[in-house]
């Protein structure tokens, strides 16, 4: 028994009772119901990408005479509201649905055409006048569509939200290292105590492993400007007008300001999804670069009293349940968590890869899922990294001198004057003692006082 608050909607396979108000038809409600897997649906950044594509193939198929004017701007302006957003409720797959994408890439389909008859008869869903597959999938396959969504998606978040993301950030880490360039403090390697540097020094570093990172991302933007729009179901082109695919991306390049372009080889564009491997590897490595950054100021702000305590970060929030006046480190905390999400999604993506059966990738959801939401939070975390945190890290001057004075490895600086050898003993000397490299050398005569201060000059 159909309950009254459905309609009922038809594929190939029979009659679908579907939500009265979904624009969505059959064959949308059959991948709901043959995947609940796990709430998560693909990032609206996805679906937005997806009602470009459609947008843009039916003013082609228009152009080309193949869509009466009627009907392709009704698909116009209904995939126009699914590229802004209006329609991102009706898209209800769960993530891990068939590989290809075809639930998804029919999903679409069924809400640009429900909505383009709405518009035109007042009736919402069906496949009259307007069908999902004759008009709005015109020219097009799952296939291409889906490898093309995720580039489209993939560029623009690149281009849009990530790269600001980190420029802001690399900004904020080279005005540190400038305010910093005079506080002198105690490098340090494999956790021990190194030799004396400044404390913009160590900042000039980090700002530079972002400075790469942006590089990275530049370099990897090349692979994903090639969309497989044209292949349709193996890279052969079948059902879809020569111009079509070439005439559809020009018009998508010129909407993002992407230059995207038609793939220089169709039967590599959907049988394989290296260019989504390579971008996550140069994720990858962004993340670990902030994670590199975010768990050293954890260290450097350690304390504030029993601790590193070279640099103070921002109070934000009560660090304790418990212990009153505790305040912890939770800017780095959250970029090290979103590293290594970056990681696992990396991972998913490269196991996702190894699907490139023959003609066809058959993980292009997960691929999707998870390149997507690599990109988005790792934009995310920088630009907070770089608002709530790099921003307002000041430097305990007094700390870092005090360490100085304490080190043991100012004996390096003793070394071309005395020697190695005679050094390592005053080093072991002054650790067995508890003294300081200076007074050991004074109280035992080895160099006077003026020459040390020659020697020392410049590490306080």
């Amino acid at each position: 028994m159909i309950p009254v608050n459905t309609r009922e909607e038809e594929d190939s396979l029979g009659t679908v009772p579907v939500p009265s108000d979904a624009y969505y038809g059959a064959q949308t409600q059959r991948a709901v119901d043959n995947f609940p897997v796990s709430g998560m649906t693909l990032p609206p950044v996805l679906i937005r990408s997806l009602g470009l594509i459609k947008r843009c193939a039916a003013v082609v198929n228009r152009e080309l005479g193949l869509l009466d004017p009627a009907t392709a701007d009704a698909v116009i302006r209904a995939a126009g509201e699914v590229e802004e957003g209006k329609l991102d409720g009706h898209f209800v797959i769960d993530v891990f649905q068939t590989g290809s994408g075809t639930s998804t890439n029919m999903n679409a389909n069924e809400v640009i055409a429900g909505r383009a008859n709405e518009l035109l008869t007042g009736r919402r869903g069906g496949k009259i006048p307007v069908h999902p597959n004759d008009h709005v999938n015109m020219g097009q396959s799952s296939n291409d569509v889906i490898p093309s969504a995720i580039h489209v998606a993939a560029l623009t978040s690149l281009e849009n939200e990530l790269l600001p993301a980190l420029e802001m950030l690399r900004d904020a880490l080279v005005r540190k290292s400038m305010e910093f360039k005079d506080v002198m403090k105690i490098g340090r390697t494999h956790l021990q105590d190194a030799v004396p540097m400044s404390l913009g020094q160590e900042f000039s570093g980090y700002a530079r492993q972002v400075e790469l990172g942006i590089v990275r991302i530049r370099n990897v933007e090349q692979t994903l400007v090639e969309l497989a729009l044209g292949g349709t179901a193996v890279g052969t082109g079948v059902n879809t007008h020569p111009e079509f695919a070439s005439r559809v991306i020009a018009l998508i390049a010129d909407t993002t300001g992407c230059p995207f372009v038609e793939a220089a080889n169709h039967f590599e564009a959907q049988a394989a999804q290296d260019a989504a491997v390579e971008t996550s590897g140069a994720l990858k490595t962004v993340a670990l670069s902030l994670l590199k950054i975010a768990d050293d100021l954890r260290w450097l702000a350690s304390g504030p009293r029993c601790g590193l305590g070279e640099i103070r970060l921002p109070s934000l929030q009560p660090g304790s349940s418990i212990m009153p006046g505790k305040v912890n480190p939770v800017i780095p905390e959250m970029v090290i968590q979103v590293a290594a999400q970056v990681v696992g999604n990396d991972t998913a993506i490269a196991m996702g890869a190894q699907t490139g059966r023959f003609e066809l990738n058959t993980a292009l959801p997960l691929i999707a899922h998870n390149l997507l939401q690599s990109i988005l939070i790792l934009s995310s975390a920088a630009a907070l990294f770089s608002t709530r945190c790099i921003d307002g890290i000041t430097a305990d001057r007094q700390r870092c001198t005090a360490n100085i004075e304490q080190s043991l490895a100012l004996s390096t600086f003793l070394v071309p004057h005395i020697g190695y050898d005679r050094a390592a003993a005053v080093t072991r000397k002054a650790f067995e003692t508890g003294r300081t490299i200076r007074d050991v050398v004074l109280a035992d005569g080895i160099l006077p006082a003026e020459k040390l201060d020659e020697i020392f000059h410049g590490t306080v």
